[in-house]
C-alpha cells in the first residue's frame, strides 16, 4: 500500500499537463513559491518537535521519565497538523510542476515529495499494527522527518536563500 501511494502519485504528476498559473490561497508565482517556502519550513519545525515528543514518549531522553498520555496526543496532533500542511503544499506542486526532473535539485524534490506520502501511509500501518516488529515504528517516524527535511533542503530553504542551496544546482 505505501509504495502503491508514492507511485499514483509520481504517475499523476508525471502524466498531469502542469499549470504554472495555478493559485495557493490566491497567490500566484513568486508569491505562491514564498507561501510553501513559509508553510513548509513551519512543517520543519513542528517535525523537529515532534521527533523530540517522540524521544520523551519512548524515554529515550537521558534523565527524564517517559512521556504519558499527554505527550503522545501531543505527539499525534502535530504529526496530523504535519500532514494538513503538507496538502496544500503537495497538491499546488503537483498541479502547478507536475514531476520534474529538469535539475538534481528538482528531482530530488519531486521523488521525495512523493516517497514522503508512501512514508506517511507505512507509518499508519505500522503505529495501527501489533504483528510487526517494534523497530519499524522509529524506522518509518525517521523516514517521515527525513523526507520533510530534504524536502525543506531543496524547496523551502532554496526559496529563502535566494534560489540556491548548498550542493545542489540552482535550478
Amino acid at each position: 500500500m505505501p509504495v502503491a501511494v508514492g507511485v499514483g502519485i509520481y504517475l499523476f504528476g508525471d502524466k498531469h499537463t502542469p499549470d504554472y498559473n495555478s493559485a495557493l490561497y490566491g497567490q500566484r508565482g513568486q508569491d505562491a513559491v514564498d507561501l510553501k517556502a513559509r508553510l513548509g519550513s513551519a512543517m520543519l519545525c513542528l517535525a523537529i518537535i515532534q521527533v523530540g515528543l517522540a524521544l520523551w514518549m519512548f524515554g529515550r531522553i537521558p534523565r527524564v521519565r517517559a512521556g504519558g498520555r499527554r505527550v503522545r496526543i501531543g505527539h499525534r496532533v502535530l504529526g496530523f497538523c504535519i500532514f494538513l500542511f503538507s496538502l496544500p503544499i503537495a497538491f499546488h506542486c503537483l498541479v502547478t510542476y507536475g514531476i520534474e526532473t529538469t535539475s538534481p535539485r528538482v528531482a530530488i524534490h519531486s521523488f521525495t515529495g512523493c516517497a514522503f506520502y508512501g512514508a506517511f501511509v507505512a507509518k499508519v500501518i505500522v503505529v495501527r499494527s501489533r504483528r510487526l516488529p517494534g523497530w519499524m515504528l522509529p524506522v518509518t517516524g525517521s523516514l517521515l522527518f527525513l523526507g520533510i527535511a530534504l524536502l525543506w533542503y531543496t524547496a523551502p530553504l532554496w526559496a529563502l536563500n535566494g534560489f540556491s542551496v548548498p550542493g545542489l544546482s540552482s535550478t
